[in-house]
């Protein structure tokens, strides 16, 4: 099948302008949300396994190939402005919300705002809370403790180590140094490229949220919102994640009311790694 070449597009924030990607199709569109330290290239696989339908893809600001003006820290409710900037400009009525990593806590909480404009949601090796088997990778802890920030942004300003602390990653996630994943969607966050300046600011910025982040999800979860929510919800995890592991997945599945868990043997960029796989849980239903 001959993919379609996305429509590139500019959504307005105050902050700055996302970059967003349009591959046109038919049916409810995808929208695919991406978390840290990455950009939306890790869905570059899937919208093709996705064709004839419509998917949205789009980077946060300051990731990618959108916006890098902000100089002030992301707030609270940032990102999920910035998801409803891109779905209300592009008048889209209903979608198929996708979140992996820290995007995940970003679908849910659109879901949770905006239960009749979402048809469906996944979840892909993300979190939403506190789980007993939840562990996060050392290097976002490291950039996400308030308490050793000197030490995060003194190691961020040297090339070298932070090279090393993308290497010890991708091996703790078992990805091999020359994984196309990394070359494509990690690497330009860290050191830019040809088309793009880095994205550290934007890295530390969210990544020091992480905490806040993490307790406002709770605070979610103890108000009862999720257990009434009438959204069905898909659980895809690659079940060779170390951090966002199974046991994370099958918390996630017990906090709605309409959940099924979808195993895939894959690593934490399940959507790289296995795109059929995901595609097929998207598409069983047409």
């Amino acid at each position: 099948m001959t993919v379609p070449a996305p429509v590139q597009r500019k959504v307005s924030t105050r902050q700055g302008f996302l970059a967003v990607k349009d591959y046109p199709g038919l049916g409810i569109p995808f929208v695919l949300l991406h978390g840290f330290p990455d950009d939306s290239t890790i869905y570059n696989k899937l919208a093709s396994e996705l064709q004839p339908r419509r998917v949205i893809t789009f980077d946060f600001l300051g990731y990618g190939q959108s916006e890098r003006s902000q100089t002030t820290p992301v707030t609270e409710g940032q990102r999920l402005s910035e998801t409803e900037a891109v779905i209300d400009q592009l008048e889209l009525d209903q979608v198929t919300i996708v979140g992996h990593d820290a995007g995940g806590p970003v679908a849910v909480e659109y879901a949770v705002a905006h239960p009749d404009r979402v048809a469906r949601m996944m979840l892909l090796n993300c979190y939403f809370g506190d789980s007993p088997t939840l562990r996060f990778p050392e290097m976002i802890r490291l950039l996400g403790d308030p308490h050793l920030v000197p030490l995060a942004d003194a190691l961020m300003r040297d090339p070298a180590q932070r090279q090393w602390l993308l290497e010890y990653t991708a091996q703790q996630f078992g990805y091999e140094a020359t994984a196309d994943i990394r070359e494509k969607a990690i690497i330009p966050q860290f050191f830019g490229s040809a088309s793009q300046p880095d994205a550290l600011d934007a890295i530390r910025s969210w990544t020091g949220r992480l905490l806040d982040d993490v307790a406002v999800t709770n605070d979610v979860v103890a108000s009862g919102r999720l257990a009434s929510l009438q959204v069905p919800v898909d659980i895809a995890f690659g079940v060779n994640d170390p951090y966002l592991n199974t046991g994370v997945a099958e918390h996630l599945a017990g906090l709605f009311p309409d959940s099924q868990m979808h195993p895939i043997d894959a690593r934490h960029w399940v959507q790289w790694d296995d795109p059929q796989a995901v595609a097929r849980i998207l598409l069983r239903n047409d």
